[in-house]
């Protein structure tokens, strides 16, 4: 857009924002907008046909091609692996010639069949492709002169309300008539630009559609034909290809389980196939020793939670002897310590903790109150960290009773009230209002509640109740 086109979408802005909301007089030309929704469907249609027939030519021709390609790969895989060290019988000359052989044939077939169609593709290109690009070239044209037209409506409106502003003034100096008389020049080239280009799309446009029904309805013919030829050509063709190694007597499904015998059996005997769901579970990486955490104490000890050793008056339970692990040696039972909270009369069984990690409820210290440490001919760091840990704070004390709640203060109208102003409290003499708040000095408005509403009211009119 040049400089000028950019400062003339200025000027036109807002009157096309009014046009948008439908503010003020609009020209409206009832013929014109129904020619406009015909050439736009014809606008729209026509893209539709030109990108639909290039679709198609292009599938035929990808078809074809991708028949070639697959039957190339069919010949790769038919033919044997030589020269690699990871085929053990690379040097022996060996591979499906039967397959090899009909696929190249395939090949050919198709080939021949490409370079029968490639006339019927090419008048698929001139006789529908190009021809629908010139329409929308000569649409686009017709476009450009629609878009012209809507500029001139615009500066038409823009012109007349200009005009009508003038004219209606009542005091009117020289000033505004010398603007009057250029706003009248100005709507007279308006209407005559604006005229011209109404007039003309008016006229034209429903020669545009007549000539339209003229290019489609041979259009649509020639591309029916082609299909048609299209299709025959290729069911003559493939009807025709007879190659031996395929039997087409059968049906398909019957000939496919024929060719594959047990392939499909055999592969799925390969242990390869089935390594990710039959394999053997394996042993962890870096399995768990738990002598070299605790230095000469007992594995059990460790993972068992408790020591055996009880606090003073605390009687001692039934021992719970802890299932070994498959690296650990045999090692003395571990005895768990009943709490006080637990039944005594029932035995206190101890949970193993995972094989890969310790619990870390046994890394806490156990309150004096409940157990004694245990004796360890060599004290670890974990067991020193775990006794230097702090003991939690005890809870606080609850409040031995609630504190009674404050009384309400009220006080007693002497007088009816009636609300002035938005947020005043309405009341009779002799009701009794509860106070929010209030002041020392009852000359000032106090703020109280009666009967679930709230406001403010003068407090000369009430009295304390003791």
């Amino acid at each position: 857009m040049s400089f000028r086109g950019f400062q003339k979408s200025v000027v036109r802005a807002p009157q096309l924002f009014k046009q948008k909301f439908d503010l003020g007089e609009h020209t409206k030309d009832a013929v014109y907008i129904d020619s406009e929704r015909r050439f736009q469907e014809l606008e729209t249609e026509t893209k539709r046909l030109h990108d639909e027939s290039k679709k198609y030519f292009e599938a035929i021709n990808g078809m074809l091609q991708h028949q070639i390609e697959f039957s190339k790969t069919m010949t790769e895989i038919y033919k044997p692996i030589s020269g690699r060290m990871s085929d053990p019988d690379s040097l022996v000359p060996h591979g499906n010639i039967e397959g090899i052989a009909a696929c190249e044939e395939y090949e050919a077939v198709v080939k021949d069949l490409q370079e029968t169609l490639a006339p019927e593709l090419e008048m698929i290109e001139t006789r529908i492709i190009r021809p629908a690009d010139e329409l929308l070239d000569v649409i686009k044209v017709i476009r450009k002169t629609a878009v012209k037209r809507e500029h001139k409506k615009l500066d038409y409106d823009r012109r007349r309300a200009t005009l009508k502003k003038l004219q209606d003034k009542k005091d009117r100096s020289a000033k505004d008539e010398k603007a009057m008389w250029k706003a009248e020049n100005d709507v007279e080239q308006a209407t005559q630009e604006y005229n011209y280009f109404n007039d003309l799309l008016k006229d034209e446009l429903p020669k545009l559609f007549a000539l339209e029904r003229q290019f489609i309805q041979p259009l649509f013919q020639s591309f029916y034909y082609m299909q048609l030829n299209i299709f025959y050509t290729l069911h003559e063709k493939m009807q025709h290809c007879d190659i031996g190694y395929f039997d087409l007597t059968l049906d398909i499904e019957e000939a496919f389980h024929a060719k594959r015998g047990d392939v499909q059996e055999r592969a799925e005997a390969l242990s390869i196939v089935k390594f990710k769901t039959t394999g053997m579970k394996r042993p962890p990486k870096y399995p768990q020793r738990p002598g070299a955490i605790e230095g000469n104490k007992p594995a059990g000890l460790l993972t068992a939670g408790s020591s055996t050793t009880t606090s003073t008056g605390t009687p001692e339970a039934a021992p719970s002897v802890t299932a070994p692990r498959p690296w650990e040696q045999q090692q003395a039972p571990a005895v768990t310590t009943p709490r006080p909270w637990e039944n005594q009369a029932e035995p206190v069984e101890a949970h193993a903790p995972p094989p890969y990690s310790v619990k870390p409820s046994t890394l806490h210290a156990t309150p004096a109150s409940y157990a004694a440490p245990v004796a360890s001919p060599k004290p670890s760091s974990l067991s020193m960290a775990a006794a230097a840990k702090a003991k939690p704070p005890p809870p606080k004390p609850k409040p031995k009773a609630l504190m009674a709640a404050p009384q309400v203060e009220t006080v007693t109208a002497l007088y009816d009230y009636s609300a002035q102003a938005e947020g005043d409290l309405s009341f009779r003499a002799g009701d009794v209002i509860e106070i929010v708040t209030r002041t020392a000095n009852d000359n000032e408005w106090w703020i109280g509640k009666l009967h679930g509403k709230q406001g403010q009211f003068p407090g000369n009119y009430v009295q304390l109740n003791s």
